[in-house]
This record gives structure tokens, sequence and C-alpha cells, in this order.
């Protein structure tokens, strides 16, 4: 049997890369998955995917650094859907957006990075909580970061925002803990996603070095890991086989960090 039959799932930054991998992974385990990003083709065409797959989607177009959005995209889950079983926050703004040294950063940038990467997953667990704490059951799971470990040059507010959701959901899980819902991250490497190639090009420059060369490095395995490296980790956290897992931050990384 699925392992997440019938259960409501919504993930964030959906119409591509992790977010995307992980929406297909939930929905092949038998979730009924929300997909969200501000993209609406992007969403469009992962929702058509898993339909054709036989499994059930909605697309939600939702920009998330809009303060009023988490709420409202909560809702309009729930009434289509029913209630949240699931929670991915996977919607990112990475470094290399535009990387520059703490000295240089562009405040406004920062203000952006946190609205995304800290904020929005804050509001978003806050909207989806009474209803799992009225069931005694669910799951919340944050995609954050190796940065959420390690500094990022020339990426403060990235770096910042992900060393800050990593206290937050260890913060929820605490406060849940007796309550049937689990609370964890998961903390990928580098990957191949639109976003980090980006930061492979632009770290690629800084140092002089050959694009290919220098992604070949960027693990201990070599290279980058694809989206779907990180999925089956998703679904492991989503599904009753980690009812006694909360309050972690596993690194899927490649060997970058060994602890």
């Amino acid at each position: 049997m699925a392992k997440l039959q019938n259960r409501v799932a919504l993930v964030t930054g959906a119409g591509r890369g992790i977010g995307r991998a992980i929406a297909q992974a939930l929905a092949s385990e038998g979730a009924k998955v929300a997909v969200a990003a501000r993209t609406q083709s992007e969403i469009d065409s992962v929702a058509a995917e898993i339909k054709q797959a036989g499994s059930q989607a909605i697309a939600f177009c939702a920009d998330l650094s809009d303060r009023s959005v988490p709420a409202k995209l909560a809702a309009d889950v729930k009434e289509q859907l029913g209630p949240l079983d699931i929670l991915v926050n996977n919607s990112g703004l990475g470094s290399s957006s535009n990387p520059k040294p703490v000295v240089e950063f562009d405040t406004d940038f920062w203000d952006q990075s946190l609205a995304i990467n800290l904020t929005a997953p804050y509001l978003l667990s806050k909207a989806v909580l009474p209803d799992m704490l009225a069931r005694k059951s669910g799951r919340i799971i944050t995609v954050a970061s190796i940065n959420s470990r390690l500094g990022s040059f020339h990426g403060a507010a990235y770096a910042a925002s992900k060393h800050g959701v990593l206290g937050l959901m260890r913060t929820l899980a605490q406060e849940v803990a007796g309550d049937g819902i689990t609370v964890n991250c998961i903390c990928p490497g580098p990957v191949k996603t639109l976003m980090n190639d980006r930061r492979i090009e632009y770290d690629a420059g800084r140092l002089g070095r050959d694009v290919a060369a220098h992604e070949a490095k960027q693990t201990p395995i070599g290279g980058r890991l694809d989206p779907e490296d990180i999925s089956p980790m998703a679904v492991y956290l989503a599904s009753d086989d980690a009812r006694m897992v909360t309050g972690q931050a596993y690194n899927v990384c490649g060997g970058i960090c060994m602890s």
C-alpha cells in the first residue's frame, strides 16, 4: 500500500527543481498534492504530470514574499483538498540572485531573502498548525540547506535565513512534540537547479576556474546532486515510518558536512 494514501500535502516552490521532485514523489505514494509557486506555467506543468501519472494535484500561483499570501494559500488548499496532513516548505531565494560581500550587501535583497526563506515558512506553519493540532496529526518538512550549517561566501542573507529556519523548526518541534506533529528539515548540498547553476557559474568565475571542473568538485562523492536525490528523504519524513523523528535536520549533501 502507498505510504501516504489520501493524505493532503502542500509543496511550495514546486514548479521546478527540488520542490517539483518532492511533489511528484509524494503523489506517487498516494498523497493529494497542492503545488504552489510564482510561475503559473511551471506549476500547471507539474500538476499535469502528477495527474497523468494517476494521482491528484492542484496548482496554486502564490508569491510567498507577500505576508498576506501564506494564510490565504493554506485556506485555499483546505477548501479544495481538505485539511493539510503534510506541509513542505521549499520555496527559496538563493544567493546567486545578488551575491555580494557583507560590506556591500544589498539591504533590499536581504529583506527579500528573509521574507521568502524564513518568514514564509513561519507564516505557513502557523497557518496549518490549528488543524494539525485539532487532529493530533501532521508533518511539517522544511527544505533548508547545507548553508544552514556552513557560511555562504558572498551569500550572507541566504546563510542567515537558512540558519534561522533550523532554529524556527527545532523550536516548533519542541512545542508540538506531544501533539502528534513532527517537524524536520532537509539540508541539501549543491543540487542541479537553475538557482544553483547560477551560483556555480558565479563561484567558478570568482575563482578563475572552468565551470565544469568546478562543478565536478562540489561534493566529496563528486559533482552535484539531482533533485530526485532529495525527495526520498521528504517521503520518509512525511510517512508513518518517521513517526518518532522530530526536530532533526538531515544532510543530503554528497558528504560535504558529515555531522
